[in-house]
């Protein structure tokens, strides 16, 4: 082996680690960013009562759903300004910033007394918080599935992106995990309704200050670094709306894909409380153990989709997802059985897996470097807003008027209609606008 072979090796592998490490610091924040994102869903079981009072069950999750929805009204505009400072000062610091600010609204929750001491100030500033922290995560969206995609090699992008959902699904696997553990070995559940919930928000700050650290020592990525050394492109709203058809595909790829997910991920929880009348801490294991097997899913279907293109994976979503998902979750309602319980969610993980795997690098692919995180951006976080942020609350509604089963038809309905996108788009694997 000559000088030169060894040498290029050596810059090969210097190269693959350089691109791993600034994976991992921008994945550990985004992890971090959606654990003090889901802590909220999580631990809503426990402080729906402590903000509002003297409702019946049914009726306390609604209220705390409805601020869950409202949190997303504020995902839009965290994807245009983060998005939008991405495209101009570099993609690691837009992401630095947004953990910042998600730690602010951790902590808010977490110092916040309830209904009996301050009145109706409690839900109000458990509003603000969440509104803080919607503007956080809906920047943290575009930026971060910008970053993976432009840090990876054109030949492991879907690979590599689909960790932005492994550690997204991690946040959640860690909230439930921390639940379980004050659950089954730290708390009573009388403590845990009375304080013990506050735990997650505390910890949850102090990782996101932990994850602030490391996004301050990632490397920004080439594209942008190329994209700064040309001449100067425009950036903001209006360059971003010279790409209507990129944009208009950005909301049909979401529609269906985020109500799978936040139904069969965030809204299982409380699926199986207060329909299948599960355990609060059974429903928990069962929620931990089939995110975890979800998480696992994500990288083996973004190399999947490295082989053999995006464009397969989301038809076999948007197939299987309008076949499937009334059946699964008619199914669900009256099952007992835990172990057939659990089977059934894992077919619809696998099922949404799909979508979730690939769906960042699909959009990021879409867009040129000096729009594209706001591209990937603000149009996800308005679907997300309008459908994913309501899935949960719509849910809580159909039920509570005696209609639960009209969800399902929507969940379904909403699937099909991004099917049809499916069918038609142009594969991105082999029309990418991400230049290595």
């Amino acid at each position: 082996m000559d000088k030169t072979t060894d040498s290029s090796q050596r810059n090969d592998i210097k190269d693959v680690e350089h691109r791993l490490k600034s994976i991992f610091g921008g994945s550990i924040g985004n992890l971090v960013e959606w654990y003090d994102w889901y802590s909220y869903s999580a631990f809503a079981l426990y402080f729906s009562p402590v903000f509002f009072p003297d409702s019946d069950a049914t009726a306390q999750l609604l209220n705390t759903a409805g601020i869950f929805a409202v949190g997303f009204l504020m995902r839009p505009v965290g994807g245009w300004l983060f998005g939008s400072l991405a495209d101009k000062y570099g993609r690691k610091q837009s992401m630095a910033l947004s953990v910042f600010i998600m730690a602010i609204g951790s902590l808010i929750i977490g110092c916040t007394p309830g209904y009996r001491q301050i009145g109706i100030a409690a839900p109000l500033l458990l509003l603000f918080a969440r509104l803080i922290q919607g503007l956080s995560t809906g920047g943290e969206y575009g930026t971060s599935a910008t970053y993976l995609s432009e840090m990876a090699t054109s030949k492991r992008r879907g690979f590599y992106s689909s960790f932005q959902y492994v550690t997204l699904i991690g946040g959640q696997l860690l909230a439930l995990g921390i639940q379980l553990v004050l659950q089954n070995w730290l708390l009573s559940a009388a403590e845990l309704q009375e304080w013990g919930w506050r735990i997650p928000f505390f910890i949850g700050a102090v990782l996101s200050f932990i994850a602030l650290y490391l996004r301050r020592h990632i490397d920004e990525t080439a594209a942008f670094k190329n994209k700064n050394a040309e001449e100067e492109e425009e950036t903001g709203i209006k360059a971003l709306l010279k790409y209507p058809k990129e944009l208009l595909t950005v909301v049909g790829l979401t529609l269906g894909g985020t109500i799978a997910f936040y139904t069969f991920s965030t809204y299982m929880q409380k699926f199986l409380v207060n329909t299948v009348h599960l355990s609060k801490e059974k429903s928990t294991i069962l929620s931990f153990s089939s995110l975890l097997i979800f998480a696992i899913l994500q990288p083996l279907f973004g190399l999947l989709s490295d082989k053999i293109g995006r464009k397969p994976l989301l038809i076999g979503f948007g197939v299987l997802g309008s076949l499937c998902t009334y059946p699964i979750l008619t199914t669900l309602s009256g099952a007992t059985d835990t172990v057939f319980i659990f089977l059934l969610m894992i077919c619809a993980l696998i099922i949404v897996s799909g979508y979730t795997s690939i769906n960042a690098v699909v959009k990021a692919e879409l867009f040129p470097a000096n729009i594209r995180a706001l591209g990937v951006g603000l149009p996800y976080a308005l679907t997300v807003a309008i459908f994913g942020g309501t899935a949960e609350y719509l849910a809580l509604w159909f039920k509570n008027i005696g209609h639960e089963s009209y969800f399902y038809g929507y969940v379904t309905f909403c699937i099909l209609l991004s099917l049809i996108l499916y069918t038609t788009m142009k594969d991105t694997k082999h029309h990418s606008k991400i230049l290595d």
